[in-house]
This record gives structure tokens, sequence and C-alpha cells, in this order.
């Protein structure tokens, strides 16, 4: 059975962030950055999110001397589709919460 659930607050932020400029390429480095992210928080959600076909991930290919090799990424089709859907959740006003000291007053 499929399980849905409500990705984290940080996921959220790394596939809007991404969303923001969908068809350039971004390094994680960059992510952690305007982010305020950890590198142990945003490089397995950046995994997860390629591995489940949300992300493309490939290696840069134009490295200055002397820079090792990194991966960059951007949305496929369904990361993008998944960034309007969690857009969308995030302008939408939530529920207020019911004060537990104020009693109904029947009519």
């Amino acid at each position: 059975m499929a399980r849905s659930r409500r990705p984290s607050a940080q996921t959220t932020a790394v596939v809007l962030a991404l969303a923001a400029q969908p068809s350039a390429w971004r390094h994680g480095y960059q992510l952690c950055q305007e982010l305020d992210l950890k590198p142990g928080t945003v490089y397995p959600i950046l995994m997860r999110l390629a591995d489940r076909g949300l992300l493309e991930a490939t290696w840069d290919t134009d490295v200055p001397p002397g820079r090792p090799p990194r991966h960059r990424y951007r949305l496929t089709g369904s990361g993008r589709a998944l960034a309007t859907e969690l857009a969308a959740a995030a302008t939408t006003q939530a529920p207020r919460r019911v004060d537990p000291t104020v009693r109904w007053q029947g009519a």
C-alpha cells in the first residue's frame, strides 16, 4: 500500500527554493546557504527527491581546476507539480485553533 505523507518543512523549503528558478541547475551548497540548513539535512533530502523522480541530478561539467566535481539539481515535471501543490498549501489559511478555555454557549 502506498503511503502518502506530507513533506517536512525542510523538504518543502528545498522544493520551493528549487521552484523559484525551475529551469536553473542548483548546487546543494547554494541551497544550504539560501535556506540556512546544514548539509546533513539538505543532501539527504536531495537524494530522496532524486530517488523519487522529483529531481534531476547531474555532475557539474564546468569545474574550475582544483575544485572537485559537484552534483547539480533541478526539478522534474513531477517535482514542479509537487512544488505547485506545496505552494498552494502554504498559501491556504490554516484552520483556527480552538481555545480550550472557551466553552460553547448553546443557543
